[in-house]
């Protein structure tokens, strides 16, 4: 008996020498996310979690990546930028991620970059702000449009339609105030003169008073809203009740059905540029998006019950690029991860094609935009977007 547990123990020894005791306790590839879940941002965090836990159980169901299965590690919270920090830091510290996919909102976003960048783990953000990517930071990527591309496809859309003149009206979240300095820069050189603005807290409840300055502002011509929430479906009811006819541009920051209806009938006309996915099958059969963003369509439609949002659709390009980066790496080392997310060309996603670089950590151009405006309770595709 001595020797026998002397050569099972020699043995265990032995495997343990060649194979490490990593890879025995890490069967499967931890891949956390921090989202908020819940709260006033869950229109974005609850189809982002939705669609990382669908996705996670497919790739699972085909054998995993690299002959390992996957593993989500979620956290929510809630919106709130300290509990996105310190649930980031439990992910990395005690939950031993290879790479996280989150950060529905700007704000917990900034609130986690450092953590990701400190500890040297690949972070696909899910969030707007033009911040997130410039400087460019070595562990540091994300999937959604920036806010300055949205102020630049909205103000060639004015320009199309020989509107020059406009007013804000922005909220002063994370979102709201970068997407509002974005327009301000980009302004000038677009040939749009911002003639008047006003601002709006995310607990407000009435914008009358703003949108009532704006009305009787001369020589405005239309009125963008950066912001996300219910506080931009509150300016869009509070513009029809007080009979504004100007045209009203909405962001990115709303692109789900959810906007629609919080905003009701008075959505009718709004304008806001977005990814190709609320559109899926109004697409062109040539459009190379459209088998894409159609199956993603079907198959979250089909898990969930739920209406897509182009909110899903930034988890689900964050989740495959990662996914496609580990394929290529053949590997799960973070540092081997980051080097190949960097390197990621051609990737056709639901936001648009993907070419990402040292120097560009988002890989879209401004024709992964198109210009929506909503009719009859639904999304249509601009003339020419």
């Amino acid at each position: 008996m001595s020797a026998l547990r002397h050569f099972a123990l020699t043995a265990v020894i032995g495997f343990l020498a060649l194979f490490g005791t990593g890879d025995l306790a890490s069967a499967q590839i931890k891949i956390g996310a921090v989202l908020s879940v819940t709260g006033p941002a869950s229109f974005l965090g609850d189809p982002e979690k939705r669609t990382l836990e669908i996705y996670v159980d497919e790739i699972n169901a085909k054998g995993g990546v690299n002959g390992q299965k996957l593993q989500l590690v979620v956290y929510d919270d809630a919106g709130n930028a300290e509990n996105a920090r310190t649930f980031a830091t439990r992910l990395v510290e005690e939950d031993k991620i290879v790479a996280m996919v989150g950060g529905s909102t700007s704000g917990t976003t900034l609130a986690m970059m450092q953590v990701a960048e400190d500890a040297k783990i690949p972070f696909i953000s899910l969030a707007g702000a033009t911040q997130i990517i410039e400087p460019v930071r070595k562990w540091v990527f994300k999937t959604p449009h920036t806010d300055r591309m949205a102020c630049e496809k909205i103000f060639a859309d004015l320009k199309s339609r020989n509107l020059t003149k406009i007013a804000l009206i922005s909220g002063t979240d994370a979102f709201g105030k970068s997407m509002r300095d974005q327009c301000v820069l980009v302004a000038p050189k677009a040939g749009i003169s911002i003639v008047h603005e006003e601002n709006y807290g995310p607990r407000d409840s009435d914008m009358t008073p703003q949108l009532t300055n704006i009305r009787n502002k001369a020589g405005v011509q239309a009125v963008i809203n950066p912001g996300f929430g219910q506080g931009p479906a509150i300016v869009t009811r509070n513009y029809h009740q007080l009979g504004i006819k100007l045209p009203l541009y909405q962001s990115h920051g709303v692109a789900s059905k959810q906007f629609i209806e919080l905003a009701g009938p008075a959505a009718e006309g709004v304008r806001l540029p977005a990814a190709a996915l609320l559109v899926a099958d109004k697409l062109p059969n040539n459009d190379v998006q459209k088998p894409v963003v159609v199956n993603y369509s079907k198959t979250y439609q089909a898990k969930t019950g739920q209406q897509v949002s182009s909110f899903g659709g930034h988890a689900y390009d964050g989740f495959m690029i990662l996914v496609e980066a580990m394929q290529r790496a053949k590997s799960a080392d973070s540092s081997k991860v980051r080097d190949e997310i960097e390197r990621t060309k051609g990737y056709v996603g639901s936001g648009g094609i993907v070419n990402m670089s040292a120097t560009d950590h988002m890989g879209l151009d401004l024709s992964a935009f198109r210009m929506l405006e909503i009719k009859g309770g639904d999304w249509t595709l601009v003339p020419g977007s």
